[in-house]
């Protein structure tokens, strides 16, 4: 198996480069609609799909193989729908926002203002968590002497 993996990207890869030393130039202004460049991006979509799914696969085979680890998961994503929860309760709906926007020619929606807010309130609240549990136990080593 190793052997066909390593033998399948050499062929990806030769078939790369010769991609690459055939796109156009720069300057040309049809080069977007250049044949080299698109096979170029279905290899990068093809690429990128495989990594994702093998992604997928065996970091769901390794947490179901373990129900601790599962526990944690399910804890740790209960803790993040209460965070979305609470910040979508935090923002607001502020039609003065939406008027704004229309007024530089932005259509948009109070609904779209108060999920922008609770994005940005969800980023404020994990960035604090983050900075929390890196200060406290450097806090907590510092006076304790340990």
């Amino acid at each position: 198996m190793n052997k066909i993996v390593r033998i399948v990207l050499i062929i990806i890869g030769l078939v790369a480069a010769v991609l690459w030393f055939s796109m156009p130039d720069g300057d040309d202004p049809n080069a977007i609609n250049s044949t080299p460049l698109n096979l170029m991006f279905w290899i990068m979509y093809l690429l990128l799909a495989i990594a994702v799914i093998f992604s997928l696969f065996f970091g769901l085979k390794k947490l179901f193989s373990n129900p601790a680890s599962l526990k944690k998961t399910l804890f740790a994503l209960a803790g993040l729908a209460v965070i979305v929860a609470i910040s979508y309760g935090l923002s607001s709906d502020n039609a003065a926002v939406v008027s704004a926007m229309a007024d530089r020619g932005v259509e948009t929606t109070e609904s779209t203002v108060k999920t922008i807010g609770m994005g940005l309130n969800v980023f404020f609240i994990l960035t604090a968590i983050a900075v929390a549990l890196m200060v406290i136990p450097g806090l907590k080593k510092m006076f304790t002497g340990r």
